[in-house]
């Protein structure tokens, strides 16, 4: 017990879920204390500042809104008075090697009307996939998202077998339901593409992952101004107004534990902490492995949560602006299936991939100095293979993507480049001791998991939790954020205050 009777949490890691669980736990009594390995809260929502050039080292994207403003609501705050966040539209500008070009809004009339070659029967089309991703949403709600459930059997107990089936278009990809709905091919590839949330394979995916343009659509793209980092830095001064104690640079090394109970979190300084409850925000392999010390036969139970894709990260400060870049672009392969077979089955570095760039200046000129920009470049590749890529291998994808974004229009790209950063898997697994370095947390592959990701208990220790990427609802910013609440519900469900 802490010092006030409460009962004591010790959170391992202050990523996006560590400090959800972390607020929500001391908003209901608990006391909570959260130990960080690196200098500064968010996991991998980070920044790196550099020459006048700010680059969000992370997620670039927010989304469902709401689940952030819980936290602040919880503690009698408003979101609002800690971080401004802006709607951006169009959400993004799609680039096809055909010279192609198509904006995408979140009403379908107008992503019809203000695109050249787009026509009425587009938009009805359009208008039909929303409204099916609207229902997959709607169904999802009370039960994967809001009553946090975690396993195929829970799913088939809160709505029933044939619902189930019914609901969640179970015996599809995400692909075959896009095509189901959508006979263009580029709004066929758009639409695809937004199975970059959970960094899986659309081909692979399940149906059910539809239901992502709708979450955008209805709550919106949003920005925060002065950089996606405000938020991880709003939510670490409300963690410290809350009374959370959160120790950056202080490293877990290890969870000891006695039968079935965590007892102790060992520093790397050598002290030991005591608990009640022990919440995870590191990956569940990586810390059933580096924590845990479990035997390898244990940790082939949870090969089914295979991680999801890495990322080649280049991080280009330019002394030019590009204005046919909106804030958020994404530069399509010629083959986009034959792309994502290179990164999810054939394990190799892709010829051509389709690229994620985000150029933030568009909307908050704050970002790079004037006329300048600061340009994310984003190539899925693939999670840490056991013969690791070379440095040369690396280098020549760095080389074929500048040269396909030098030849869809970023003109001279490399020679107005005046700072550049670059993370490989290696990196990010290095700083963040993510699953083989992906960056999404677990796969979404209907074969392999059904798209569901490990259970937030853990399965061995009766007060070990876990939240991030790795569990479900999933991957990315507001998922991370809902598994920390979730993991509060849980806690208040099963060990009472």
């Amino acid at each position: 017990m802490g010092n006030n009777g409460a009962k004591r949490v010790v959170i391992v890691g202050a990523g996006l879920g560590g400090l959800s669980a972390a607020l929500s736990l001391s908003a209901s009594g608990y006391d909570v204390e959260v130990f960080e390995k690196n200098a500064h809260a968010g996991g991998k929502l980070n920044v790196l500042q550099t020459e006048g050039f700010s680059f969000d080292l992370g997620p670039s994207i927010l989304t469902l809104p709401h689940y952030f403003e819980r936290l602040f609501e919880s503690h009698g705050r408003r979101m609002a008075d800690y971080v401004t966040v802006r709607s951006l539209s169009p959400h993004w500008r799609n680039f096809f090697e055909d010279g192609t070009r198509i904006d995408l809004f979140p009403d379908s009339a107008e992503t019809a009307a203000k695109n050249e070659g787009l026509n009425a029967g587009d938009a009805e089309d359009l208008e039909r996939f929303l409204a099916y991703s609207k229902r997959l949403y709607e169904r999802a709600e009370p039960g994967y998202f809001e009553k946090g459930l975690d396993t195929l059997w829970q799913l088939v107990r809160f709505y029933g077998p044939l619902a189930t089936l019914r609901y969640f278009d179970l015996f599809s990809s995400m692909h075959e339901g896009v095509r189901r709905h959508v006979r263009n091919p580029h709004l066929r590839d758009i639409l695809n593409f937004f199975v970059k949330y959970v960094g899986s394979s659309p081909y692979d995916a399940p149906a059910v992952l539809n239901l992502l343009p709708h979450a955008q659509f209805a709550y919106g793209l949003l920005y925060v101004d002065g950089g996606m980092y405000e938020l991880a830095r709003a939510l670490e001064r409300l963690s410290n107004e809350a009374g959370v104690r959160v120790h950056l640079g202080t490293e877990v090394v290890a969870l000891s534990h006695d039968g079935g109970r965590v007892a102790t979190a060992e520093l790397a300084d050598g002290r030991s902490v005591e608990a009640d409850l022990f919440v995870c925000n590191m990956e569940v392999i990586p810390a059933y492995d580096r924590l845990l010390a479990e035997s390898p036969a244990f940790l082939r139970k949870l090969r089914k949560f295979e991680p999801a894709c890495s990322g080649l990260v280049l991080h280009l400060g330019t002394d030019r602006e590009y204005p046919q870049l909106a804030h958020h672009n994404f530069f399509f392969s010629r083959d986009p299936k034959k792309h994502f077979a290179d990164v999810f089955h054939n394990d190799r570095l892709p010829e051509d991939p389709t690229i994620y760039v985000v150029a933030p200046a568009r909307t908050d000129p704050t970002q790079a100095p004037g006329g300048c920009e600061n340009i994310k470049i984003l190539p899925h590749i693939p999670h840490l293979q056991d013969r690791p890529f070379t440095p040369d291998e690396y280098a020549r994808l760095r080389e074929r993507v500048l040269d396909k974004l030098e030849r869809m229009g970023l003109e001279d790209l490399r020679r107005h480049t005046v700072v550049e950063d670059m993370w490989t898997p290696e990196d990010i697994e290095k700083r963040y001791y993510s699953n083989r370095g992906a960056i999404y947390g677990v796969v979404a592959d209907r074969k392999k998991n059904r798209g569901l990701k490990a259970p937030k208990k853990s399965t061995k220790y009766a007060n070990l939790y876990f939240v991030g990427g790795s569990v479900n609802p999933g991957g990315g910013m507001p998922m991370a954020v809902l598994s920390g609440q979730q993991v509060h519900d849980r806690i208040i469900a099963s060990e009472g205050t």
